[in-house]
């Protein structure tokens, strides 16, 4: 489009608003207040939806209040916005006014709708008592365009009759100074960063080195890249928490899933290396491949299933109570339903890894030679039960940190900072012959001195895996 259709364009929009607002002020004058109503003039909520009333007496009138307290102030003049706000990114509440509620609703003068958190035993006069007391009621005032109020009939509640309010969430007040803000946004997001790029290490190794592409390294690749998924989805976490509700249950969704499958490829790991200590005969005619497809089979399926479960249940069976009973800074977020069905088959892999450790334990205890084989297995055995430990007490401080108590939030954030670390020791810089394997791929000019003969028996599949 050219300059001059542009400017012709934007001239009839600019003609288009002041006549609706010349239309708006001779209808209602320059001094009427705005009051914002969720349904049309003739319709009030009934079971939540804008139903017509035929009477004037079943309508809503807006009663306002003053800032001092005082019922039924009059104002001049006031006319009807219809229609919910537009909260944009911030997600919408109900809020119900009845006798015995812990919100109480009122109306302002200028419009504006203050928000009451109270006792529901005090009675209507508590303004006036905290007054008395010298104390501040709680409260919050939306603005113009961040509520709607209206009339609410329920045919199936005990309170049939309540004064209601669809409201947008509040902004939330950044303190950088604060060191709860510090510790949980800044050096959270910090750690969560440091966490992806340390497990990262790990997964590019185990992938590149081909000596490495075995059974054991492709499943300790696959649980690496679900841990970088969920310290990702938890880092989604903070950045969305005072923004969209959407992506913050999305994020939540896929922290869980990434959990899930880790814990679930682990079971995968202890089961390989029970199942082959047990076997007679170690050198069986399957394929890493091949087995490496069952596991998956297992693994993916296993979690898949009880992800669909557990967002199923959050969606259609668990109550609205339960769900905002479990927010986080006011966004919603899985109920305790979807919690239970996530991270009970969590608590279940942990306790067969456990029988496995146990029974794998008492198997080396009998052995008394060892072959090359058992050698290696031995090293992944001793590598499992690390892993089991750091990713049991990690996912245990994290249940933790859902108590209302800082100190366990704090503890969940330094041992999720040290995951990694622990993993990456565990993984690579703990085992002799992924040192010795790093060390051929990136020096591979430099000549092997002495004391590498002993690395490079192990190097063949045939020497002491560390163990």
């Amino acid at each position: 489009m050219n300059p001059i259709g542009r400017t012709f364009m934007t001239f009839g929009l600019y003609i288009l608003i002041l006549n609706k607002y010349l239309v708006m002020l001779e209808k209602h004058g320059p001094n009427a207040v705005r009051v914002n109503k969720c349904c049309e003039k003739n319709e009030i909520l009934v079971d939540l939806r804008c139903t017509t009333v035929n009477s004037t007496s079943g309508l809503w009138q807006p009663i306002f209040t003053g800032y001092d307290g005082r019922d039924n102030v009059q104002v001049g003049e006031f006319w009807f916005a219809v229609g919910v706000p537009d909260c944009g990114p911030m997600q919408m509440w109900p809020v119900y006014h009845y006798q015995t509620s812990r919100d109480k609703l009122n109306l302002l003068p200028d419009g504006k709708l203050r928000h009451y958190i109270k006792n529901p035993y005090d009675e209507d006069d508590f303004h006036e008592k905290h007054l008395e007391k010298d104390a501040t009621p709680l409260y919050y005032d939306y603005e113009q365009g961040q509520y709607c109020m209206d009339k609410a009939v329920s045919t199936t509640e005990i309170q049939s009759v309540a004064q209601f309010a669809m409201v947008c969430s509040p902004e939330k007040a950044i303190h950088w100074t604060d060191t709860d803000f510090l510790l949980r946004k800044i050096i959270n997001s910090v750690c969560h960063g440091l966490s992806i790029c340390i497990l990262l290490i790990v997964a590019i190794i185990y992938f590149i080195l081909p000596t490495l592409r075995d059974l054991v390294g492709n499943i300790i690749t696959t649980i690496t890249v679900c841990l970088i998924v969920s310290q990702a989805a938890n880092l989604v976490r903070i950045f969305t928490e005072f923004s969209s509700h959407v992506s913050f249950m999305i994020a939540d969704i896929v922290l869980y899933v990434g959990l899930l499958g880790a814990f679930f490829w682990l079971n995968s790991l202890g089961y390989y290396i029970w199942r082959t200590f047990r076997s007679r005969n170690v050198f069986l005619r399957v394929t890493d491949g091949r087995k490496y497809c069952w596991y998956s089979a297992y693994a993916w399926s296993a979690t898949g299933c009880m992800a669909s479960f557990a967002v199923f249940a959050h969606f259609y069976l668990d109550s609205i109570h339960s769900k905002k009973r479990f927010m986080v800074a006011d966004q919603e977020t899985i109920g305790w339903l979807g919690i239970v069905i996530f991270f009970t088959p969590i608590a279940c892999t942990i306790l067969i890894d456990i029988f496995f450790y146990v029974t794998t334990m008492q198997i080396i205890n009998r052995m008394n030679t060892y072959g090359r084989i058992h050698h290696k297995l031995k090293s992944s055995f001793i590598m499992f039960s690390l892993l089991l430990l750091v990713m049991s007490v990690s996912w245990l401080f994290l249940l933790l940190s859902w108590l209302d108590f800082d100190g366990l939030l704090y503890a969940h954030i330094i041992v999720n900072s040290i995951q990694a670390p622990l993993i990456l020791y565990i993984c690579v810089l703990r085992q002799k012959h992924v040192k010795f394997l790093l060390k051929k791929t990136c020096c591979y000019n430099e000549p092997p001195s002495a004391s590498d003969w002993g690395d490079e028996m192990a190097y063949m599949n045939d020497g002491n895996y560390n163990y």
